[in-house]
């Protein structure tokens, strides 16, 4: 089977396309990234190393028409795995226009060229923050109906490219499916991300900069498990489905410090406050029952040890991240508004 993987080069992107093609050895991937601030070829330098035969990278913008129209006809894949999105919150405050143009226009015309293509799968990754938010006492969670009730550009064009993914299954009978994740972690990700960015700023002795409102709370999934997920929900998951999957682990900004600082032998000196960005999500919890129960899905990997792998990983891979570090756009020391 071949796959186009959009996004490829991204932090979750990467590990997916590491993870398929190990776990699937008969199957071939074309990457398909714009190489925006997030993407980065050195995150697939082994796979360029070790699957020469079976990957290929096409640099290229997800909101072309023809590029996609002319890779979909020469390649001939069966599958297309959306990530391709900007997907930074804070830097959505300060370029909401960008983000739209990729994440709706840019999926939109996706979708029309798989529909024109007749791929047989188009598989959409969303996220938790499309719902809105919770209180931090709430015992609510997240279905997979619950209504779209996005609070920031970031969290709206996110809805609005899963309301264009369900339109085109409805409308035109592309067999789609959509996965709605909680926040991931693990190697590959961008240091403008709060886990690495605190690991980062730790080996640097730097201040991590926390929000003045540390107690928000999210879910933490390991990266691998959400790339087990994907595996699961392309081989078994229902046509026209959303699965939500989450590690049922949360954790505020403030335990995610500490557990860094830990890890580095730091002390609590290291952290430092700055306002909270306008439209800072409180809490998030999504309902994984359905994933669980009909592709029998749950997470392997304990937050205890993926935390410490990942700290060690950073450790290991400087060469890796202190590039990206001059890259780095949003100044999160204060807020201005619109």
């Amino acid at each position: 089977m071949k796959l186009i993987v959009t996004g490829g080069a991204g932090f979750i992107g990467s590990n997916f396309i590491r993870y398929w093609l190990e776990s699937h050895p008969d199957d071939e991937i074309v990457n398909l990234d714009l190489l925006t601030y997030a993407g980065n070829l050195a995150s697939l330098a082994d796979v360029e190393r070790d699957f020469a035969e079976r990957y290929q990278f096409v640099h290229g913008d997800i909101g072309n028409f023809d590029l996609v129209t002319h890779l979909l006809k020469t390649q001939r894949p069966s599958v297309i795995v959306n990530f391709a999105a900007e997907s930074h919150n804070s830097r959505a405050i300060t370029h909401p226009g960008l983000f739209f143009q990729t994440n709706v226009v840019g999926t939109q015309t996706l979708l029309e060229a798989a529909a024109r293509a007749n791929i047989e799968r188009f598989h959409h990754v969303s996220t938790c923050e499309v719902f809105g938010d919770l209180d931090l006492d709430s015992p609510e969670s997240f279905t997979e109906e619950s209504p779209l009730r996005p609070r920031t550009p970031y969290n709206a064009s996110k809805a609005g490219a899963d309301l264009a993914v369900r339109a085109y299954s409805e409308t035109f009978k592309l067999p789609v499916t959509v996965s709605v994740c909680c926040n991931n972690y693990g190697p590959y990700q961008t240091p403008e991300k709060v886990i690495p960015h605190f690991t980062v700023s730790g080996f640097r002795r730097v201040p991590l900069t926390l929000y003045r409102n540390s107690s928000h709370r999210r879910e933490w999934l390991h990266v691998l498990d959400h790339c087990r997920a994907l595996d699961l929900i392309l081989a078994d998951g229902r046509i026209g489905e959303t699965y939500n999957f989450c590690s049922g682990v949360a954790a505020d900004i403030e335990t995610i410090a500490d557990t860094v600082l830990a890890h580095l032998g730091l002390d609590q000196s290291y952290k430092t406050y700055v306002p909270d960005r306008p439209g800072h999500d409180r809490r998030y919890l999504l309902d994984s029952s359905k994933i669980r129960r009909e592709l029998d899905w749950s997470p392997s990997v304990p937050f205890e040890d993926g935390m410490r792998e990942t700290v060690d990983w950073y450790r290991t891979n400087e060469a890796w991240w202190n590039p990206i570090l001059s890259k780095l756009e949003v100044n999160e020391s204060r807020w201005t508004g619109k």
